[in-house]
Order: C-alpha cells, then structure tokens, then sequence
C-alpha cells in the first residue's frame, strides 16, 4: 500500500528505496542496515532523520551511528512499558544513541529526562501525523459503494484490529467481536480488516448483518470514515491520536499505550484486553455521553516548521 500513499498524499517519489520488505523482523534489519549503509558511504549526509518506532527506525540509526553519523528521532521518548511489541524494543535501543529528539508532548520530554537525556537536546515541537491529518483533512474522500452512500454521520462504528494480544487467540477474538456486535446497538460496524487478522476470521466465520467487512482503506478514505463515525474501536496507537483531533468518540484495546495524552487530552480510553471489560465503555458511547478532545499542546499542524528550525539551528546556524 506504500505507493497508495505516495500518490494519495502527494508525497515525492523516494530518490533511494532499498528494497528491503519482507521476511522475519531481523532479515528486515539486516536488509535495511546493509543497503543503507552502502548509501551513507556512497553519500555521506550531515544527519539522519529516523521518525516513529518501526524497524527502519532501529536499523537506520544503528547504522548512522556506526558510521559517526549524527541521529534525530522524531517521536522520541515515547513509551508504552510493554516489552512484548517490538516496536517498545526500537523506540528504546533508537533513544539509547539517538543525538537530538523531537518529541510530541510533555511526558515523552519527561521520559527522556529520566534516562538522563540534557535538556538542550529534547526538542518538543508537535506531532507530525497531526501536520498530515490537518492538511488532508480538506481531501478526505467517501469510498464508493451502495455501503458507504447509505451511511449516516454519527450512525456507525468503525473498527480494526491487529495485535496478537487481540486476534491470535481464536476464542478471544470470537469473545471481542461477540461483545463489539452485542454493544453497538443497531449501528453498523465497519471493520477494515488487516491480512494477518483476515485468515483467523476465516476460520472462526463471524458474520452479522450489521458487520461490514471491508479491504484495507487508504488513508483518505479510512480518516473520512473516522471522521464521520459515532465511534471508533481500534488497537492501533495511531488512530488514537487522529480520531482525537476530530472529536471522535476512541476505545482502545490494550493493557497500555505509548499515546497517553490521548487519554488525558483527548478522546480515547484505554479498555484492555479482556472482552467483558467493553460493555460500559459501549454503553456510554452509544447515549452520546462522552469527554471532548481539550486539545493537546502543539498538535497543531505546524511540528515540521518546528523541526526544520531545529535542524537548521543546529546543523546550518
């Protein structure tokens, strides 16, 4: 879907890709580590900019460093404490030799503080998914089908689930939906579903008149169904953090989150893992009795501005 999203959001076609999908976890790093390492003696940047928290964060940083290259992390020093997902793992080993961070609120600053990061080099500046949400939002798109055309806004749920804590267990997984389907009143529920967890549902067969499966969204379509919904039921950080902005009604299913200021600021409440735990949650989501987003500091659409500032200040000033 990379290249979906290229094109949909306008974004310039890469100058290098090292090719490097594929495989387990650490065939991906090997992969990503060798090619760009050939591209840094090939071309040897003034800095390397690594964002976020998944496997060519870790690999490109560690191979920047080897070669006494300077490193900046976007989104650095979040935390979820839960060192079952490898993406704790690269957040940790990438602000352990990370030289300056960009930081999307306050207690990512305080993390990094606590394992003794100076101040000079902490840097909050915003959340850059916001900056893209901000600007998309305008362009936001209804996908086509008789299903869409006959949603109402505020009339349906949207739904994605991925993590292994939630769909690798097959009667979990039956419990989840059991209790989404049981609490969502006469609401459609849209569920766009991720490859690994389409093969369980296959074999468990869940249907429902009022469950909608769908193919994998892009980013314009899918934040256009959020933006619309009643609610949003997801395990996935991200979405947390765009259905605050847009006021929407969040659960979230995980024991943590790396995104607590969605929680305090916004609109998301963290649920967990257990199944039994969603009535209430759906209960009150459905009177329409739910917190506001209160707005989160600097998530305003302006973060890039801040850390191209930074960067020249340090690096061209």
């Amino acid at each position: 879907m990379s290249g979906d999203f290229f094109e949909q959001l306008e974004i310039p076609d890469p100058d290098v890709n090292l090719g490097a999908g594929g495989g387990t976890q650490a065939e991906q790093t090997a992969a990503i580590m060798m090619g760009f390492e050939k591209e840094l003696m090939d071309h040897r940047p003034d800095v390397v900019l690594v964002v976020g928290d998944v496997t060519s964060t870790l690999a490109c940083s560690i191979t920047a460093k080897k070669l006494m290259v300077p490193v900046v992390h976007v989104e650095g020093g979040i935390r979820s404490g839960d060192m079952s997902m490898p993406e704790e793992i690269n957040r940790i080993v990438t602000d352990s030799i990370t030289d300056h961070f960009f930081t999307t609120s306050e207690l990512a600053n305080e993390n990094l503080r606590k394992a003794g990061v100076e101040e000079r080099r902490i840097h909050f500046v915003g959340n850059t998914m916001i900056d893209t949400l901000l600007k998309q939002k305008p362009r936001f798109t209804k996908p086509k089908g008789a299903l869409f055309e006959g949603l109402e806004a505020g009339d349906y749920f949207v739904l994605t689930l991925h993590r292994p804590a939630n769909v690798d267990e097959e009667a979990k997984l039956k419990a989840t939906m059991e209790a989404i389907l049981s609490g969502t009143g006469s609401h459609p529920v849209l569920f766009p579903v991720h490859p690994r967890t389409a093969k369980i549902l296959k074999n468990l067969g869940i249907q429902h008149p009022r469950l909608h499966y769908l193919e994998p969204l892009s980013y314009l379509a899918f934040n256009y169904l959020v933006q619309h919904a009643k609610g949003v039921i997801t395990d996935s950080g991200g979405i947390t953090e765009e259905a605050s902005v847009m006021n929407v009604p969040c659960l979230t299913l995980r024991d943590n989150t790396e995104r607590p200021e969605t929680i305090d600021q916004g609109t998301n409440e963290l649920v967990g893992t257990d199944p039994a735990r969603l009535k209430p949650f759906l209960e009150k989501m459905l009177k329409g009795d739910w917190k506001q987003y209160q707005g989160i500091p600097k998530w305003d659409g302006h973060a890039a501005e801040r850390i191209v500032q930074v960067l020249y200040d340090i690096y061209q000033g």
